[in-house]
């Protein structure tokens, strides 16, 4: 499995031990903070982007941040190729600071062991809930506000005037900007809109041939793609939720602060989000 559908393998290969325990979660949620909710039972694996139970039993996990240069054994004076951001790794084994991987193309070596994460973030709009896992754990499990219109896929921008298409996209996206003074207080911006809504805009004559090439330059480049066109754009995970699971957004996933501390700490750039 090459690059291509990679974030499908991601979250398969992360999520690969969820179907296995008869339903129930590998750990539970952090419920020291009250706007901490009991977990719901863990998706089966048809839910998920991907089986995990078809891959390895060796760990997945992926470059977090920047790029990461991989090297033949431990140690900084033996390169052998650079890892984008996002690439997805087997962790064979950590050793001090460093961790032996092997690539989707079979290649072995060293990375840093601060370069990598299996954190992932799923968003269920039905359930009204965000969770974030480490792998196939489940760490913590939030109450979460969402869109005006909390049940339809996004197709294009809302507003005043077309307060129905205030709705959350759904589909594999990833942080690709964490902002620290948002509006509301903090905020993880996903990269919406991708190449494949940018295709269907195209398509529907929502945006222009030239911004159809942006947005595709802007994922080629793990940049923000621009988020002023018809399509709509700044999907966030943001703070200053009411904890009651109410549909106030527009089309953000909004939760409260000390949740978003709680995440906020875990989350890197890169780091994947499945909302279902």
């Amino acid at each position: 499995m090459r690059t291509i559908g990679w974030l499908l393998l991601l979250i398969g290969g992360l999520a690969g031990g969820l179907s296995s325990a008869a339903g129930q979660p590998s750990a539970p949620p952090d419920t020291t903070r009250g706007d901490a909710v009991a977990p719901s039972p863990a998706p089966a694996s048809g839910d998920l982007a991907g089986q995990g139970g078809a891959l390895e039993a060796t760990p997945l996990f992926y470059v977090a941040e920047d790029a990461a240069t991989l090297h033949n054994r431990s140690g900084l004076n033996a390169p052998v190729t650079r890892l984008a951001m996002r690439t997805p790794v087997r962790r064979l084994s950590c050793e001090a600071d460093w961790c032996r991987v092997r690539t989707d193309g079979g290649t072995t070596g060293y990375v840093a062991a601060d370069a990598l994460s299996n954190v992932w973030i799923r968003v269920s709009k039905r359930k009204r809930r965000v969770y974030v896992y480490r792998g196939a754990e489940l760490a913590h499990a939030f109450e979460a506000d969402m869109a005006y219109n909390a049940f339809a896929d996004k197709k294009r921008n809302g507003g005043k005037t077309r307060p129905d298409h205030w709705r959350t996209p759904e589909g594999t996206f990833y942080v690709v900007h964490k902002n620290p003074q948002s509006e509301f207080y903090k905020a993880l911006v996903l990269n919406y809109p991708k190449v494949e809504d940018a295709r269907r805009g195209l398509d529907a004559g929502l945006i222009s041939r030239a911004q159809y090439e942006a947005i595709r330059q802007a994922q080629q480049e793990h940049r923000m793609p621009p988020m002023g066109t018809d399509l709509g754009g700044w999907i966030e995970i943001h703070g200053d939720g009411t904890g009651d699971a109410t549909a106030w957004t527009q089309g953000c996933v909004a939760i409260r602060n000390g949740a978003m501390d709680v995440i906020w700490e875990q989350v890197r750039v890169g780091t994947p989000v499945l909302i279902e």
